[in-house]
């Protein structure tokens, strides 16, 4: 006789978590946050679209160059890859569970409800709202073969380099709209309280919203592809990795320098992701990368807690350091906050199952709470097993 408490759904538990998954995130983390730091919290995101900027130091000069031709949108496109394995493997082990769909659907409606408050009250360059929709879309996607994983993936990534060669009339915001933003940025980010920054926050969305558009079919097309890989097996396959990985790396870094960059960043971002993940699937590379680990564990929570302390620096209401800082200064300050995100990681997890906010958001998905300390959890999960071995000698 089966156990009840087998039949319901649950996380996945910490031992049976892939940990070079983990490791990829946590990396992936780190220049999410750089770009963040250096292009969208030192100064407006929209100072990048009114030309090149001068530079007076040699340092920021080669530090914004090796940003943005090896970084800026590898390091998301990578993050995308790894919501849309993730959500594979959820989909997956929820298999035998009659309320997938309900807890999935769930699960991207509770990611949408934190991306929209981090949207307004946190920072207006948030991505969660963005995964959570593209998350909806994707999701249907799920219940079909392979073929049709694939063929999504590649109409969505086609359709995005179709729109980025040919961009749509008025979808992006004119000249005038962008300079009048970045001067309202430079005055009120620098010197307003929190509420006139939130007033400017929220007036700043539907500028925000339109680069969104222009990557939201390169974010379904990558969830795909991540979802892809996850059921490929590829993941696990440290032969599969090794021949993705140079091929990608070097055809994807070849368009980069003829100017061909939204093909050649997603090339290069699967190159990324298949190197390092070949890496950490061996114990040589698990101890050169295995401080990763904790940081993409908590992935969430970092990067949620990155804007509210990026936020206190740079805007008003703490520091005012908006518009003052060059690129070396502030990723200096991005380097000790990761730093410090590692070493707080790293002790949570000796004492807690999850992240505070990976904790809410499993609690609320599954619409039970969790167990958060790990002397409790073990102490569950050995009740649990006794429980089952009861049931199974006296049914």
């Amino acid at each position: 006789m089966t156990s009840n408490s087998a039949a319901v759904p649950r996380p996945t538990p910490p031992a049976e978590r892939i940990d070079a998954i983990d490791v990829l995130r946590g990396i992936a983390l780190f220049g999410v946050m750089a770009i963040n730091l250096v292009m969208e919290f030192r100064v407006s995101i929209f100072d990048q679209f009114l030309g090149p900027r001068m530079l007076a130091s040699p340092v920021d000069r080669a530090i914004e160059t090796i940003l943005t031709e090896a970084v800026e949108l590898k390091a998301f496109a990578l993050f995308s890859l790894l919501f849309g394995a993730g959500l594979a493997i959820q989909f997956d082990r929820l298999a035998s569970s009659e309320r997938r769909t309900v807890l999935l659907v769930r699960r991207l409606a509770v990611l949408l409800v934190f991306g929209v408050i981090h949207l307004c009250l946190i920072w207006n360059g948030d991505i969660l709202t963005e995964y959570a929709l593209a998350g909806f879309i994707v999701l249907p996607f799920l219940f079909g073969p392979r073929w049709l994983l694939t063929l999504a993936a590649l109409l969505s990534l086609a359709l995005y380099l179709a729109m980025q060669a040919f961009p749509p009339v008025g979808l992006f915001p004119s000249r005038a709209a962008i300079w009048q933003d970045v001067m309202d940025a430079n005055r009120i980010y620098a010197t307003g309280g929190f509420l006139d920054v939130l007033a400017f926050r929220l007036r700043e969305i539907p500028l925000i919203a339109s680069l969104h558009a222009f990557v939201f079919l390169r974010t379904i097309g990558l969830f795909l592809v991540g979802a892809l890989a996850w059921r490929s097996r590829i993941v696990q396959n440290p032969r599969g990795l090794f021949a993705v990985a140079l091929p990608a790396i070097g055809l994807g870094a070849g368009l980069l320098y003829r100017g061909i960059e939204p093909l050649g960043t997603i090339l290069l971002a699967l190159g990324y992701g298949a190197a390092i993940l070949f890496t950490a699937s061996f114990e040589r590379g698990k101890k050169l990368l295995g401080w990763a680990a904790p940081l993409g564990r908590m992935a969430f929570t970092n990067y949620v807690a990155q804007s509210v302390i990026f936020g206190w620096i740079f805007y008003g209401y703490g520091l005012g350091q908006f518009g003052r800082l060059g690129i070396t200064p502030a990723l200096a300050i991005g380097i000790i906050v990761y730093a410090g995100q590692l070493r707080f990681s790293t002790w949570w997890l000796r004492h807690y199952r999850y992240g505070p906010l990976e904790w809410l958001w499993r609690s609320l998905m599954y619409g039970v709470r969790q167990p958060m300390v790990v002397a409790d959890t073990t102490m569950r999960t050995q009740l649990s097993s006794r429980t089952s071995e009861a049931q199974i000698r006296d049914p």
